[in-house]
Order: C-alpha cells, then sequence, then structure tokens
C-alpha cells in the first residue's frame, strides 16, 4: 500500500520526527504509548502500545517495532504476536518549499482472514497519518 502527500516542513524535521518512537504515540490513532526504548547505532527497538475495542471490551496489543532511518527515509518492521508482520518506508524528498512524504506499507498475516483484516486496519492508520503529519509539522 503506498501513499503520498506533501508536508510544508523541511525533509530534515520530519526525518527528526519519524525517527523518535514517542512520535508515533497518536501518529498512528491506534498506538497509545511506547515503551522499552532501546536506541543502537544502527537502529531502535521498542515496543508499540496499540489499543484495540472489540465488542466494547479493551485490547493492548504489545508489538516490536524496529526502526531506522537515514537522511531520505524512516524505515522498519513491526511484528504482533498475532501473527502480523508489517514492513513500513516513508521516503522523503524536498519539493514544492516542503516534503513529499511516500509511505509504503507491506502486510504479512499467516491466515486470509487475518491478512484482510490487518491490511484493512493498517490502510485507515496510513490514511490518517498523512493529516496528523501535516498537522504536527505543516
Amino acid at each position: 500500500m503506498r501513499n503520498t502527500f506533501h508536508v510544508r516542513n523541511t525533509p530534515a524535521a520530519l526525518q527528526a520526527h519519524l525517527s523518535q518512537p514517542q512520535s508515533y504515540v497518536g501518529l498512528s490513532p491506534l498506538v497509545v504509548a511506547v515503551r522499552d526504548v532501546e536506541r543502537g547505532e544502527d537502529e531502535t527497538r521498542y515496543v508499540s502500545v496499540e489499543r484495540f475495542r472489540f465488542f466494547g471490551v479493551k485490547y493492548d496489543n504489545l508489538i516490536k517495532v524496529t526502526l531506522r532511518s537515514t537522511d531520505e527515509t524512516v524505515e522498519g518492521e513491526v511484528a504482533s504476536p498475532g501473527g502480523v508482520r508489517l514492513d513500513y518506508r516513508f521516503r522523503l524528498t524536498g519539493k514544492d518549499d516542503g516534503t513529499e512524504v511516500e509511505d509504503t506499507l507491506v502486510v504479512h498475516a499467516w491466515a486470509r482472514p487475518l491478512l484482510t483484516y490487518a491490511a484493512r486496519k493498517a490502510r485507515e492508520v496510513q490514511l490518517a497519518r498523512a493529516g496528523v503529519l501535516t498537522a504536527r509539522l505543516g
């Protein structure tokens, strides 16, 4: 899945924001917290808390995230205990007094119904993220 949008800020500002685990709280409407942040030389690992509601019952899904960044990209992998994996990449290109953000997601799951559900949720989050980043940094 791919979504491209424009933010009226520099690629460096977006790269700095997207490289911080805490920035993902609210960037995805599902993410309510991050914890256990471990910064390495080439990557950052942390646990992201996704909050779901099923039939009125709250469920916190603890997902493991690996985050890497360069001057032009921020990318990583997400692994959910339910068997859903997600690869993501933000390509940041200076354009028109701001940044063109190409947000790419690849979703993997062990069962077709789970993949369908996860892909639908991931697309909703991806589309919402454009508005959140624009509001935060644009």
